[in-house]
């Protein structure tokens, strides 16, 4: 890929950025990419009917070819530019949760091409609740693909300094909004079935769909040999740099967990670096620097651990601990989305106390 010059572009005030706007909108419409902020982490955006522009996304990323894109889209008109059908399900989930974090997965049109869609005949289809991401949107005129504006596998960007960081001499332009304000991907609802299949969870949790839907069909499980219906199902994601071990311990023993999980380490000459909460933060202080202990949020504040779990995973990046640990939460709302992306972080290793 050739090496450009990456230029970051700060957004305070919509109707005063329409120059900027134009600008990124001819660039989407040419065929290249505009990295930008949504509610829940940054794009990296191309034209979602321009295949050659798609491909795009995935050589600046190392993205798997057969791992799905979704679209984004300014305005219900425009999930029609690239839905064949919006089933009776995705009217209502669309009607309760858009603008906001959900994708819904539909029968897609012709013109959405299969470099999108990793070769199904199904789309994902979002509007982000982020005024930013839709004034991109409006001035380009077309459905924008947009996964993570990461490198594959790493964690995704909450910020754009996140996105340079990965992004940097590979595109054009990045959208600067501030950072994310929920900071995991959005929740993928299968809407062509029988029953709503959640495909990945995010911060509109399955309680919340049960309330406009009903019942859902359980949780998918993805053989090794089958392509991913949505981005997030299949492939190692979310990676810091160090080895990722999850801390499982009862309430009350975390704290001595992570005392014996970092004395354990240092012990075998290890550099260990610890993301968790407030809390727990305390219990380790004088154990590990106070530079590698990441802090999410107070025990229990999902909403601030989702909000910071990337930036807290790439903070490591650049400090010298060579093995980290991270605090579980119970699986339950929002916490399903937090373990979804902490065991995929960790490539599966959690470590169990009593």
């Amino acid at each position: 890929m050739k090496k450009l010059r990456t230029r970051i572009e700060t957004i305070f005030n919509i109707k005063e950025a329409s120059k900027i706007f134009d600008e990124a909108g001819e660039i989407i419409r040419s065929g290249g990419l505009v990295a930008f902020p949504t509610e829940t982490v940054y794009g990296l955006g191309a034209n979602g009917l321009d295949a050659e522009a798609c491909a795009k996304i995935y050589e600046a990323k190392g993205r798997p070819s057969d791992n799905p894109l979704i679209l984004h889209v300014a305005d219900y008109a425009m999930v029609k530019q690239a839905a064949a059908e919006v089933t009776p399900m995705a009217e209502r989930v669309l009607a309760a949760f858009a603008p906001g974090p959900v994708t819904v997965i539909l029968p897609k049109r012709d013109e959405v091409p299969q470099r999108v869609t990793g070769g199904l005949l199904t789309v994902g289809i979002r509007m982000p609740d982020n005024d930013v991401a839709r004034a991109l949107i409006r001035a380009a005129g077309v459905p924008i693909a947009a996964p993570s504006a990461n490198r594959s596998g790493r964690p995704s960007p909450t910020t754009a300094a996140a996105v340079f960081a990965d992004m940097d001499g590979k595109i054009p332009l990045i959208l600067d909004g501030g950072p994310c304000r929920f900071g995991v991907e959005s929740t993928i609802v299968d809407c062509t079935g029988e029953r709503a299949e959640i495909l990945r969870p995010g911060a509109v949790t399955r309680e919340m769909l049960a309330e406009v839907l009903g019942e859902l069909a359980p949780p998918p499980v993805l053989r090794e040999d089958e392509a991913p219906r949505a981005p997030g199902m299949k492939y190692v994601h979310y990676a810091p740099l160090a080895p990722l071990t999850l801390i499982d311990a009862p309430h009350g023993k975390v704290g001595a967990a992570f005392r014996a999980a970092v004395r354990e380490a240092t012990a075998e000459g290890k550099c260990p670096g610890v993301i968790v909460s407030k809390e727990t933060a305390e219990e380790v202080a004088g154990l590990v620097p106070s530079e590698h202990i990441a802090v999410t949020g107070g025990a229990g504040d999902l909403s601030a651990m989702a909000a910071n779990l990337y930036e807290a995973l790439r903070s490591f990046d650049d400090k010298a601990a060579n093995v980290l640990f991270a605090e579980t939460v119970e699986e339950a709302g929002l916490g399903v989305a937090v373990m979804n992306r902490l065991k995929k972080a960790a490539g599966g290793r959690i470590r169990f106390y009593n």
